[in-house]
């Protein structure tokens, strides 16, 4: 899947966001941030910066991403499922915020209930990401 660079910053802050919404930020998060990022094409240095200082940021607002197309959405969604669950729980307010993005882009509820508890079960946390399958328009992959 192609998508526009507006897209893939929207990606990376709305994962960035939710990393911050149970007010700490995990090893584990941490990790998979830094493997986003790569995959959207983004420095490594920006990334780590944008994570590491996600909590102290006032400048981010909590604006939920609103994507271009429902497909783009999913995948946000499903890498949002795995983040939260990557620290072996997901936190309420972790939650809330996957479920009003899907919301605010059109999904389902019931599809949305339906992958938290599919990844609520999933072992294989790290071995694919939907970001996996992303190509931001105009950048590579380092």
């Amino acid at each position: 899947m192609k998508i526009s660079i507006v897209d893939a910053s929207n990606y990376f802050k709305g994962l960035l966001l939710l990393i911050r919404k149970d007010r700490k930020v995990t090893e584990s998060e941490v990790e998979f941030m830094k493997r986003i990022g790569k995959a959207l094409g983004f420095e490594r240095e920006f990334c780590e910066l944008a994570i590491h200082g996600i909590l102290e940021n006032e400048y981010v607002k909590d604006q939920p991403p609103k994507f271009s197309t429902k497909d783009l959405a999913v995948k946000f969604i499903h890498d949002g499922l795995t983040l939260a669950f990557s620290d072996n729980e997901i936190h309420p307010a972790e939650e809330e915020w996957l479920r009003f993005v899907a919301e605010l882009n059109g999904l389902d509820l019931k599809w949305f209930l339906e992958e938290r508890q599919r990844a609520a079960k999933s072992k294989a946390l790290y071995a694919r990401i939907e970001v996996d399958d992303i190509l931001v328009e105009g950048l590579s992959r380092n």
